[in-house]
């Protein structure tokens, strides 16, 4: 692992055993996220996203089978026995999930659900972990923390569960948060607050931080690099300014199309992708993206392309017909 990289992924496969035969959810990801970094994953829902973060936390059904590398803070959390991984989750590497109504426990308060976090990682007093969760509660913008300390999850917002939630993930000042999909079930007001504090509190505690998401315009100027992902792989990853300035990938491009625009008539339709992704348990032998994509030709349908160096340091993509320009004509 080279100097600054707090976590590397490397060469990770995540098999899932189903009815219908084996199912590759993560198929050879390579990643790098270095400290006090923020990294982007993006891809449409069922593309793996997910399924490589739980890889990361070590979080997988039970029945999967994952192989490779993830090395954080220098070691592998792949083989660290279950409670040295209990005790370096929450600590050193936190979450904050898609739906805090799953993440958080319905039939607890929120004080008792932060401070026994805070009591297990930091072994304070209860007086000290409850001013603790009274100060963390106030930096997420939460009014009268005190007096929330006493409510139960369904008494709050979906906004203020989502920021109790990062509040817990927050509490034992962790060395790389993971934020999958975390404002996905809010409305975009409030989705715009919480992408904000979550950008505020990586700045001020120098966090490194992996934002996963669906949305390009997630990650659009709140991210240092993108990976996105489609049918389990990385198809292109690159610094994000260099994506967003040149993508080569044509699914990059087909989800910056399907961004709404501000300028766009009302009631214009959104363009879609075509077609629908692959079935995970039935792999294609060429390119994943190939029957939708409006490029594909010859050994896009025979070979799956590997990732290649653009020009721009940093960036790479998955493609025999890279975009060049808006017409997509052929490298």
């Amino acid at each position: 692992m080279s100097s600054g990289v707090l976590l590397s992924v490397e060469d990770v496969v995540v098999d899932l055993p189903t009815p219908r035969g084996n199912l590759r959810a993560v198929d050879h990801v390579d990643l790098a996220v270095g400290a006090g970094r923020t990294l982007g994953i993006v891809g449409e829902s069922g593309c793996g996203k997910t399924m490589l973060s739980r890889a990361i936390l070590q979080l997988l059904p039970r029945k999967a089978r994952p192989s490779g590398r993830v090395m954080f803070d220098g070691q592998d959390l792949l083989r660290l026995p279950a409670e040295k991984l209990r005790r370096l989750r929450g600590r050193s590497l936190a979450v904050v999930f898609q739906d805090p109504m799953t993440s958080l426990n319905p039939v607890l308060t929120i004080g008792t659900q932060l401070i026994e976090t805070i009591r297990e990682h930091l072994e304070l007093d209860l007086a000290e972990a409850r001013q603790r969760g009274v100060d963390l509660l106030a930096a997420v913008g939460i009014p009268a923390p005190e007096q929330r300390l006493e409510q139960y999850p369904h008494q709050l917002s979906g906004g203020m569960r989502q920021r109790v939630a990062i509040a817990i993930a927050l509490s034992c000042e962790p060395k790389l948060l993971i934020a999958d999909e975390p404002t996905t079930a809010l409305d975009v007001t409030i989705q715009a607050q919480i992408l904000d504090l979550l950008a505020r509190e990586q700045r001020r505690r120098h966090m490194a931080m992996i934002i996963i998401t669906h949305d390009l315009g997630v990650v659009a100027g709140r991210t240092d690099e993108v990976a996105v992902m489609y049918a389990g792989r990385v198809v292109e990853r690159a610094p994000t300014s260099a994506l967003f300035k040149q993508m080569r990938m044509p699914y990059t491009e087909a989800l910056l199309a399907a961004l709404p625009k501000l300028d766009a008539a009302p009631h214009t339709p959104l363009p879609a992708i075509s077609g629908r992704p692959p079935d995970p348990t039935r792999p294609l032998k060429g390119c994943s993206f190939a029957p939708r994509c409006r490029y594909a030709a010859g050994r896009c349908n025979t070979e799956k392309p590997s990732l290649s160096r653009a020009e721009t340091p940093g960036h790479l993509y998955a493609c025999f017909h890279p975009i060049e320009t808006g017409a997509g004509a052929v490298a």
